[in-house]
Formats: C-alpha cells, structure tokens, sequence
C-alpha cells in the first residue's frame, strides 16, 4: 500500500510550524520518502500568542484552539496550491502543546483538526496524545512507532528539541522517555542576549560551567526516575527557570549546555548504545554535540538537514496513515500506557 500524507508540528521552542509531505509505502516493511518540506516562521502575533496560551481564561483558550486550527488549515492550503501538489491522503497535526499533565489524566494540544479540515478538505487526524494520557500513560514521546519503523536500522533515535528524547530497542521491546530540557532552556537564556538561539553553542562555549548550578539541577528528582517519564513546559517553570534567575546569562548557557550533555551521555552509556541518530534543532549545536561525543563512545551519527528539522513532522504523518488503517501508532512501552493502541481522532 502507498499513502502521501502530510505532517505537521509546531514544538515547544516555538521556532515555526514544520510542514512535511512525505510518501509512505508498506512492501516487507514501512519506507518513506520526504518530497517536499519546510518551516513556515511564525509571526510576533502568532508567537506571542502561543508562547502565552497557558495563562489564557477557558474562553479564551477555546477561541485560540479554533483560531489555530483555521491558520493550521490555511497554511497546508498554501502548501497544496504553492507545490501544486494532488493525491494527498491525509493531513496529521500534532497541534500545539498548551498544557501536559498526564498524572493528572489530561493534555491539551491545541489546533482543532476539524478547522483545518474545513480548510482543506482533507481528512485530518489530530490529537494523538489525549487517549494515551487517558489509558495511564505519559501521551509522550510518540515518535518511538516512527523510529521502530522507519529508522531501524539505528541502536537509538535522539531528538534535541525543546526536550531531548530518545528511543531505542531494550529487551525486545521499544522504549523511550524524556531525558532533559534543551532548547526550551538554552533558547530561554540565549534570547536574553537578544538572540532568538545559541547558534552552534558559541554564547554557552564563552561561559564557565557553575559546578554548584550543575550540581543542583543534576540532583533534580525527575533524573533519579527510571522511563517511562515525560517533561513539559511547567517542569521547568517549577524547576529550572527559578535556579538560573542570579547566574550571569553567558554561565547559565554554559552550565545548562554541560548538564543536558551529562544527562543524555548518562543515558546512552546505561544502555550500551553503539549508534545513535541524533535529530532536531539541537543537532545544529555542536558546542552541544562535541560535548555528547566527548562523554560517550556510541557513534553519532547527524543525518541530511531534510530529517533533522522534519522527522517528528514524518513520523506524525506516518501516524496518521497508520491511524486511518487502524493500526498501531502508539506503543505502551514508551508511553507507559495499559496497551498498545491506534490514536488520533479523525476529522
């Protein structure tokens, strides 16, 4: 079976909407093919909007979900007709993430799929996380079905987004969990420099690491948990952004830069890993990456710049096309959840 679907993501750095075409076909096993792909920037406005989305009124948040949703729509239309593109089986929208508390029993991705529809005319699936969150479990990371079937032929898959996550084989099964805030942090401080990130790690590479501020976030209790585990914004709202609030903005960059590489070096070393795909914004921070590879002796591998910046945008296509055949698109291993499931509404 063949399938074109679209994907797209808008994470938590807030850098622009990805969008990605892609062809899927299933013969032995799943292959793929990205055709056409980009980041569409998002406006102050949009920005704005977002960026400040958790401390809206109920009413308000409504409106915003509806709003999001027909911009959503009008931004794949543009796509479509730029492209000149036909066929499209699908459209899966990761929305935008608002709030994420699965102890809690709720997530909200915000962007209704059923706005983008009415722009489009396409079916859409979208809220993927809600369901797991409901059956126990995190409702993240989702990408481990993408990694377990597009990318097998990696130990591991690591992405350095907002958060830094990994998925890998252990025992048989697909597990995956959050190791440590990245660009949510880094992106943070470096925008108090006035710049909108740390290109190539070159603020944090002028800092010097502050060992009591290391130490103190490597002490953090979210580290000591075994997987599966998951972060969000108001994690680090608690957590991180209070400890950094008296430290010299270049030493904060520095300090943080080291303790994300000492978490995921962590990682990679408990579980033996030989090679490992490293995706995301945070694979363009070599400051970062050097760092990784100085502390581990699993081969890093950085691919082409097309699945850097859209596999999570992929892989949501992929779970679309998976959700519409009703097949599994979420494993329980990596979520925590009570079994594994095919989620997604479906407008």
């Amino acid at each position: 079976m063949k399938a074109l679907a679209i994907g797209l993501m808008s994470g938590t750095s807030l850098d622009g909407l990805d969008i990605c075409l892609a062809e899927f076909e299933k013969k032995d096993k799943w292959t793929f093919q990205i055709l056409k792909a980009e980041t569409l920037p998002y406006s102050e406005d949009w920005e704005n909007k977002l960026r400040n989305s958790i401390y809206l009124s109920a009413e308000e948040l409504l409106e915003l979900h509806s709003d999001y949703g027909f911009h959503l729509g009008q931004q794949v239309r543009e796509f479509i007709q730029k492209h000149q593109l036909e066929n499209i089986s699908l459209v899966a929208s990761h929305g935008h993430t608002v709030f994420h508390q699965p102890k809690k029993k709720f997530t909200l991705q915000i962007g209704d799929g059923r706005a983008i529809k009415l722009e489009t005319g396409l079916p859409v699936i979208y809220d993927f996380r809600s369901q797991d969150v409901l059956m126990n479990g995190n409702g993240a990371p989702l990408v481990p079905i993408g990694d377990q079937l597009l990318f097998s032929e990696y130990s591991a898959c690591l992405n350095l987004g907002g958060f830094s996550n990994i998925s890998l084989q252990s025992a048989s099964k697909r597990i995956a969990f959050d190791i440590a805030p990245v660009n949510i942090v880094l992106n943070y401080l470096a925008q108090q420099l006035h710049k909108s990130y740390d290109e190539n790690g070159e603020l944090a590479e002028k800092g010097r690491i502050n060992e009591a501020l290391l130490h103190q976030l490597n002490a953090l209790d979210f580290y000591q948990h075994s997987h599966p585990k998951s972060l969000g914004i108001e994690w680090c709202n608690e957590y991180i952004f209070p400890v950094l609030e008296n430290i010299e903005t270049l030493d904060a960059l520095a300090t943080f830069t080291e303790h994300a590489a000492q978490q995921i070096a962590n990682v990679i070393n408990e579980y033996h890993i030989q090679d490992i795909l490293i995706t995301g914004g945070g694979a363009y921070n070599s400051f970062l990456i050097e760092k990784i590879r100085s502390k581990t002796k699993s081969e890093v591998i950085i691919p082409e710049k097309e699945i850097i910046n859209y596999k999570e945008a992929l892989i949501f296509a992929f779970m679309g096309v998976l959700r519409m055949n009703n097949e599994i698109n979420v494993l329980s291993s990596a979520t925590g959840s009570s079994y594994d499931h095919s989620s997604g509404v479906i407008a």
